[in-house]
């Protein structure tokens, strides 16, 4: 009923933009701008900014006394799509007729996948944002659900390049559990744009291996206010736009807590996890040609926990087994970060467009924990007829476990960016140059002591002799697992790109594409090591065709070389120890994707599929523990990853998008010869649904749910194992999130009047359902060792259980 259900357009909205000029280049000021719905002027510098209605066809007049009109017809924008049209008004009358606009024209040519803000916004999760509807596409895996980070074929969780409004943005480095972190960067209320490559992307975006994704956040046409509160924290948004059009500002203000989900997973806790950031993003446009922008930011994630007692059950159902385990003490840690970006945007003229860009990004953090960890190993007791069925029976393993970390770590980046573009008729030139330094001062602190039966476990590879309890043993108490160092690193890179665009004709068919070549020199130095500098060139080349005649039919083929220098994490070894000598990673992509678009049900849908191939070469092996990467900051592997990549979508409901995704993935290493091995990343198959729709007699009843399978990855090795004789797998990852809305009054029926600045725009309350079946997953494997076989059995970290969450949206 849901799925078919009769179908009604509401109203979506899409912003036109840009400047009117007169014949000599000269900004007209009062011109008169109306659409079907709405219209606006221009400002003192020309500038004009238009809100019209989305997935609808729209006409556009331009009209100034002395002047002929100008209209623009059949303009067609997606929701919440973004579109620059600077005309020249003339003495002679000038028509503009039949323009076609599909914003997503462009971006599918270049393999770039673009998402709906709006969507985003409504799509229930744990971590609801544009990271939660980004794991839903295929390619892209996740394993924990309160995490906001994200591997993409194979790649690390550091792999991914991230941009809000062209500023490369940065994420806390000492987050060793998803727990820690509360808020996405992506304020999904101030999104206007989202597009996301998987790979074989364009010589502009950066020297990441796996992927890019680009944000843009909005331009505001009017004052609005948002409100937005939950079970889980609320947020403030708020747009304002002066009278003449030129100072914009959108404002957005955060509040988080997790202590819901923490409360629903085995360890029982006390838990006080606070998460808060603010974000302010300004335009001023000066005159036609100058326009300036300021992003600025500021997170605080201050989270304390002090776990009491866990059980884990787990085991075959002929051999229950299960883990009791008490806590005493307490772990607090700290992130605090801040940005600023500063950018001037300068049209030298309408084939001409430069920017520069500077930022300053800031982090202090903080991991503070003692918590001793008394575990006991026992049997369940599996007998049907038993008071005490699914009780632990016949404890098999003692010990205690003594956690202790002293972690700080403070960075400071700065960015000068220089980008510019020519574009000439169906040709575009675009290059940049970039500048980068990194001050990372890093102090490493912690240590894990086990305790088995009153004897304190050395390290494997100590060297020490303990003939315990036979004979007495005097030395030093030393931990089983532990890592002290401090660090002072600096880093300059020097990056620059250039790339050439051509749209055009190959024979009868139309074509695409795109040569760029970017290079990039850095030094690392420091304290107490040699410095080291490397020099890089990385060549990628994008083509597309679509073939005469067939105009729902389109192929790309994307080929490039990618090469990501190590930062700093990369360059720390388990032991803390920096290794100025790590090299670039090194990987070709060879991607080849398709896009067939048709008719089903009287609706249009898209069909898109790619077929991917990676080499890797100068590997840095890493291990995951949660959603902390440990390398071993040396260059001894190489690797590669294959799959599949196909995504149904269409527009179920008129203005909202729903797909089905489909991925496969296989990726390997061989470490020092050895041979290969799954990387922690091999994710082999995963199916993703996303649904948006409401009831057929109840239209203001609106239904989001999005549901995702995937194989389990690699479950790790125990501490100082060879990670070659265990390759185990965790269990598959099975989740479904379903919300329920209702909405009180939108764009379409504004149901409360009063003060015209503060009029109820929209108003909407509903609830969400995460983990709707309750399952089972877990992100990593616990290794606790039988004390009678000496086995070491691998005891899952489980997730979150069902949650019900409620929350309510206003707009003013």
């Amino acid at each position: 009923m849901l799925f078919f259900g009769i179908l009604t357009s509401y109203g979506q909205h899409a912003i036109i933009t840009g400047v009117v000029v007169d014949e000599n280049n000269r900004p007209l000021p009062n011109v008169n701008i109306s659409s079907n719905t709405s219209g606006t002027t221009t400002n003192g510098q020309g500038l004009y900014l238009l809100q019209v209605v989305a997935d609808t066809e729209n006409t556009i007049t331009f009209s100034h006394i002395g002047y002929q009109n100008i209209l623009l017809e059949n303009l067609l924008l997606n929701t919440n799509e973004t579109f620059e049209f600077n005309p020249v008004m003339k003495v002679n009358v000038t028509q503009i007729a039949g323009v076609e606009v599909s914003p997503t024209g462009q971006k599918k040519l270049e393999g770039i996948e673009t998402l709906s803000p709006e969507m985003v916004r409504n799509i229930p999760g744990a971590n609801a944002g544009v990271e939660n509807v980004l794991k839903l596409l295929p390619g892209v895996s996740f394993n924990n659900e309160l995490s906001t980070q994200y591997t993409v074929r194979g790649g690390s969780f550091e792999e991914n390049l991230v941009y809000v409004n062209e500023i490369e943005v940065y994420r806390p480095f000492l987050v060793r559990s998803a727990q820690q972190e509360g808020l996405s960067f992506i304020n999904s209320a101030m999104v206007s744009d989202i597009d996301f490559s998987a790979g074989g992307f364009q010589a502009k975006y950066g020297d990441k291996l796996s992927s890019v994704l680009d944000v843009s956040y909005k331009i505001p046409t009017s004052f609005s206010l948002q409100a937005d509160a939950s079970l889980l924290g609320g947020a403030l948004t708020l747009e304002t736009l002066t009278n003449d059009k030129n100072l914009g500002n959108i404002t957005g203000v955060r509040y988080r807590t997790n202590a819901l989900f923490i409360n629903s997973q085995q360890t029982q806790t006390n838990v006080r996890p606070n998460f808060f950031d603010a974000q302010t993003y300004f335009t001023y446009g000066i005159s036609s040609k100058l326009e300036l922008n300021f992003l600025g930011t500021f997170s605080i994630n201050d989270y304390e926990n002090r776990p009491r007692t866990r059980q884990t059950n787990f085991g075959t159902i002929n051999e229950p087994r299960a883990l009791l385990v008490a806590y005493q003490g307490k772990e607090n840690n700290r992130f605090s970060t801040a940005l600023g970006a500063f950018k001037a945007d300068f049209k030298l003229n309408e084939k001409v467009n430069l920017k520069l860009i500077t930022s300053v990004y800031h982090t202090v953090e903080e991991e503070f924990s003692d918590v001793i960890t008394e575990y006991e190993l026992a049997e369940v007791d599996n007998d049907l007829g038993s008071q005490d069925l699914g009780s632990p029976i016949n404890p098999r393993g003692l010990g205690r476990q003594i956690n202790r970390a002293r972690n700080q770590f403070d960075a400071l980046i700065f960015n000068m960016y220089h980008r510019g573009k020519l574009k000439k008729e169906n040709t575009l030139v675009q290059w940049g140059l970039k500048y980068t330094h990194e001050d990372i001062r890093d102090q490493l602190r912690e240590a894990e002591f086990i305790d088995s039966a009153g004897y304190f476990i050395r390290p494997p590879q100590s060297g020490i002799v303990n003939n315990q309890p036979e004979e007495p043993f005097t030395g030093d108490i030393l931990p089983f697992e532990g890592a002290q160092a401090i660090n002072f690193v600096k880093t300059n890179r020097v990056s620059a790109f250039l790339q050439y665009g051509q749209h055009g004709k190959w024979g009868e068919h139309d074509i695409y594409y795109n040569l760029g070549l970017r290079g990039q020199l850095w030094t690392v130095n420091g304290v107490g090591f040699d410095s080291n500098t490397q020099f890089l060139v990385s060549p990628r080349v994008q083509f597309a065709i679509k073939p005469n005649g067939a105009q729902d039919l389109l192929f790309r083929l994307a080929i490039g070389n990618y090469q990501q220098p190590p930062f700093y994490r990369e360059l720390r070894d388990l032991n803390g120890t920096v290794n100025p000598d790590v090299e670039a990673q090194k990987s070709w992509h060879f991607v080849l994707g398709n896009e067939y678009s048709f008719t089903l049900w009287g609706r249009p849908f898209s069909l898109q599929s790619e077929l991917y191939y990676k080499t890797l070469s100068d590997v840095n092996p890493f291990i995951i523990e949660d959603v902390r990467l440990r390398y071993a900051a040396v260059n001894n592997a190489v690797a590669y990853a294959y799959g599949l990549d196909v995504r149904l979508n269409g527009t179920f409901v008129p203005g909202a998008e729903s797909w089905v995704s489909v991925g496969y993935l296989k990726t390997e290493e061989n470490i020092n010869g050895r041979g290969y091995i799954s990387r922690p990343t091999d994710q082999r198959l995963k199916f993703a649904l996303l649904f948006q729709d409401y009831v057929p007699t109840v239209p203001d009843l609106k239904l989001y749910m999005n549901l995702v399978y995937q194989t389990g990855v690699p479950g790790g090795s125990p501490n100082y194992a060879d990670p070659y004789e265990f390759q185990g797998r965790l269990r598959d990852y099975k989740r479904v999130d379903l919300g329920i809305s209702y909405i009180f009054a939108d764009e379409s029926k504004q149901r409360f009047d009063g003060d015209k600045a503060m009029k109820l725009k929209a108003l909407s309350a509903g609830f969400e359902i995460f983990n709707l079946f309750n399952n089972q997953n877990s992100i990593t494997n616990t290794w606790v060792r039988d004390a009678d076989t000496q086995r070491q059995f691998a005891v899952p970290n489980f997730l979150t259980a069902r949650i019900l969450n409620l929350k309510i949206s206003a707009r003013f």
